[in-house]
């Protein structure tokens, strides 16, 4: 037999961009995939607990502003000669900040909260 007649061992190797990934290459690549989805699923459970914490914060400002409306219309009719501004109301919110200021969101943020509180102590029914 002659020597190019001959198959050698060079001659069925791949070239290594060509090859195949081992598995061990294949096992960190399913490693790495595996925790990707891990933390995306944490923070997809974060994202819809706020979104669940928001709509339950919403659902309290509505019932407060029920209870706010219900209160403005039982509100006693005052004798004559009185005026609405001899009494203070509960519902009265003192807003020293410009409307679309940004500066001072938290501010205003405060002074709502305060008001809902207040609102909150009202009696449901006069």
């Amino acid at each position: 037999m002659s020597d190019d007649a001959r198959v050698g061992a060079e001659d069925w190797t791949l070239p290594r961009r060509a090859r195949p990934p081992l598995l061990g290459e294949l096992v960190e690549r399913i490693d790495e995939a595996v925790a990707t989805a891990r933390a995306s699923e944490a923070a997809v459970m974060t994202v819809g607990a706020a979104a669940l914490d928001a709509a339950e914060q919403a659902k309290r400002a509505a019932e407060l502003a029920e209870r706010a409306s219900a209160a403005v219309a039982a509100r006693p009719v005052l004798p004559q000669g009185r005026s609405p501004a001899d009494q203070p109301s509960p519902l009265d919110a003192t807003v020293a900040v410009r409307p679309g200021d940004m500066d001072d969101f938290t501010a205003r943020a405060d002074q709502l909260a305060e008001r809902l509180s207040r609102l909150q102590r009202l009696p449901l029914s006069a």
